[in-house]
């Protein structure tokens, strides 16, 4: 009984709540001109049909391939639909190289309606750079992309589709998750089998701890409702790499309808996955997730004051 109080205990202190607290140049960002304007809030009435969020550390050279093709896309989307509106979010996650820079040609050729640049002052982690920019959208619809462009942006149509099969959506809640499982097999031919074990139990633990029914937790291109966004993201703790599972496993528990849509994906140099440490960074933060939430030292909370 005391090793489990103990436990408890440990578990409930160690506990950090994420810090919800906008630093003063977190709450702008730079027009075309270079003037200061202020993010609306994720609270706010959606005034534009797509938010694409962009989380981006040290993504210099590979954001404009990624950014490139978004652009041509959703601008050609628009001009074939004039009522599609867009914007897309860049969030600059404290990078050390010229990431907001590279971003910031976007807004000055596209205007700050359609490209906006968030930069964190210190690095949070893609979870943490996710939540920021998501809770900075006007999207009706909220999209979650990487900056590598390992999936294909055109793929959002197959996502879009995964929302809309969704018949039942409790106050218009719902997630559409892409989803690399059907290209399992080819990447296990090529992965070395330590990574192919750790890959495995990796799902296990995902499993086993907190996500059931979801084959890839992990592919960084998923479709929120902006009600689920906000319902999800304002109960999020975890910022790194496990975060995925974490909005899934708080979806899960507010029965929010998840659907899994196969998307293209290719393998991109320059990943910020060291394989092993990651892995067992993930691992750790499964089992705290599972536990912290079983133990109260974590609780689902609805829409906490974000800014």
């Amino acid at each position: 009984v005391w090793g489990a109080s103990a436990v408890v205990v440990v578990l409930h202190v160690s506990a950090n709540t994420i810090d919800q607290t906008r630093h003063e140049k977190e709450k702008h960002f730079l027009a075309a001109d270079g003037k200061e304007e202020s993010f609306p809030n994720l609270m706010d009435p959606p005034s534009l049909e797509l938010s694409v969020v962009v989380p981006s550390y040290n993504e210099e050279l590979r954001l404009p391939v990624m950014m490139d093709e978004a652009m041509e896309y959703l601008e050609k989307r628009q001009k074939e639909n004039p009522s599609f509106t867009y914007e897309v979010i860049v969030v600059d996650d404290g990078s050390k190289d010229k990431t907001t820079e590279v971003a910031m040609k976007y807004t000055k050729k596209y205007g700050a309606q359609k490209v906006r640049v968030l930069t964190l002052v210190k690095n949070r982690g893609k979870g943490g750079a996710v939540r920021m920019g998501t809770l900075s959208c006007r999207g009706r619809l909220i999209l979650m992309a990487d900056a590598d462009g390992a999936t294909k942006f055109a793929d959002i149509e197959n996502v879009e589709e995964g929302l809309e099969s969704i018949d039942e959506k409790p106050d218009n809640m719902a997630i559409s998750c892409g989803s690399r499982a059907h290209l399992e097999k080819v990447s296990v031919a090529q992965r070395s089998l330590f990574r192919t074990f750790l890959m495995y139990g990796f799902h296990f633990l995902v499993w086993f701890f907190c996500v059931r029914g979801i084959k890839d937790t992990q592919c960084g291109f998923k479709l929120f409702t902006r009600e689920a966004a906000l319902k999800t993201f304002s109960s999020l703790h975890v910022e790194r790499w496990a975060f995925d599972v974490e909005l899934l496993f708080i979806a899960q528990c507010f029965e929010i309808p998840v659907v899994e849509v196969a998307v293209n994906w290719t393998e991109i140099e320059g990943s910020k996955l060291v394989p092993f440490w990651s892995w067992l960074q993930m691992g750790r933060d499964l089992v705290l997730i599972r536990l912290r939430y079983l133990t109260g030292a974590w609780r689902l909370e609805s829409e906490r004051k974000t800014q």
